[in-house]
Order: C-alpha cells, then structure tokens, then sequence
C-alpha cells in the first residue's frame, strides 16, 4: 500500500497534506525518514510514526451509537442531521456508515462499521437476527397482544410478520414494553402496534445480534466495540 494513502486512511490528512508532512521530514518509516508519498509499505511489519505518534494501521472500525431523536440513519443528507456527523472527525475518513437504520424519532443501538461483508450479514433477512426494543405505547397492552405478536400480526400491507416476543412491563393507558423481532420492515415496531390498535409514543433498540446498548452511553455518545463484541458478530 502506498505510504499517502494508508495515512490518509488513517486520517492523518489528505494526500496533499501528507505530502508537505512527507517534506517537512515529519513521517519516519521503520525509524528512518519517508521522503517518497508513494513508497510502498506493508501495515502489517513496518512501523510507521507521523511527528513522533506510531500509526497502528487497521482497516475496519466498529461504533456502537446511542442513536439520539432528531438524527438521520444515514451518512449525508441535504437537509438534515446524521449520525456520521455525531463521530469525531478522525473516524470519517474510514468512510463508516449505519448498519441498517433507526426511523428519525427513535433512539437507541445503532452500529457503524465500515465492513461491507459482515453488515450484509447482519441485514440478510435469511439471517433473522433479532433485535430487541423498549417502547412506550398509547393504549392497554394486554396478554392478547402478547399472543397476537407471538402468533405474527398482519400489517396494513398485507404482509404477516414473524412471532415476535412481546413483554408487557407496566400495562396501563400507556404501556410499557419490550418487544423481539426477527426481521427489518419499514416502521415494523409502530405498524404492529397499530395491527392491533394501539401507537408507538417512544421507540429506543437496546440489542441487535448479540450486541447490547451500553448503559453508559447516553444519547449521541458512541464508543468503539471491544474486541469481544466485534468476536460475537462473526
């Protein structure tokens, strides 16, 4: 791999920029100076310093978000805010972008990856992952409804949904719940509800897959995974 394009990889800076660092002898190459944008590297045997900080070359990230309301599901809209625009700067380079998406008004685990390969695999709809999610409804939930889901319900569309596992919190004119899903139809947690006459007021994802929404993240914070959780994808 050329030397410019590693570090612009890494978000040290555009080519142009990495070239006057190049010329202002500020890049070493296994301690000695890199005076060639184009020499050719390896990331994984040389060492690779930028003003004296090592530069530990990877090719893919992994964000977990704590998706706030407000936010697009997207990397760039004309109009409106989106969640890449919630990452330090550092990240954007690597190109992330949202492994399926939150509707505008919902909160909660979204993961950023810049891995192609394993966010198909976390969206075929062969693969039912399931996803888990916290809402607050308008109306009674009752163990009906919980049959109901279990059984699949039938949306507007036509279309009859997966059993999914619904967990009545607190019942009441607004119910608290948890509701599992295996699928990812548009606005699928809301449709439900409205299958048997009752709205979604607030919707938050705690799990996808294995992962789970770290506690400590409030809403617009984000951490990198650990390497557990990136093991737990594959």
């Amino acid at each position: 791999m050329r030397l410019d394009k590693l570090l612009t990889h890494m978000g040290m800076g555009t080519r142009k920029e990495i070239k006057k660092q190049i010329k202002a002898k500020q890049v070493l190459v296994n301690g000695e100076l890199a005076l060639d944008p184009g020499l050719h590297v390896y990331p994984s045997r040389d060492t690779i310093e930028v003003q004296g900080e090592v530069i530990e070359y990877r090719e893919y990230i992994y964000l977990m978000l704590n998706k706030p309301q407000g936010f697009l599901s997207a990397t760039e809209d004309a109009s409106e805010r989106v969640v890449i625009d919630l990452l330090d700067p550092k990240y954007h380079s690597f190109d992330p972008f949202p492994v399926g998406r939150l509707d505008k008004d919902t909160e909660g685990l979204l993961l950023l990856t810049n891995n192609g390969k394993l966010a198909h695999q976390l969206l075929a709809p062969k693969k039912h992952v399931p996803k888990t999610y916290y809402a607050l409804i308008e109306g009674v939930v009752t163990e009906a409804d919980v049959d109901a889901f279990a059984r699949g319900v039938t949306l507007e569309d036509g279309y009859r949904t997966m059993p999914g596992q619904l967990k009545i919190l607190r019942s009441g004119p607004e119910s608290e719940i948890e509701l599992t899903i295996y699928e990812g139809k548009y606005h699928q947690v809301k449709r439900m509800f409205e299958a048997v006459s009752k709205r979604v007021t607030f919707l938050k994802r705690l799990t996808m897959g294995p992962l789970v929404l770290d506690p400590q993240l409030k809403p617009g914070e984000w951490r990198e995974l650990t390497e557990e959780e990136i093991g737990q994808l594959y």
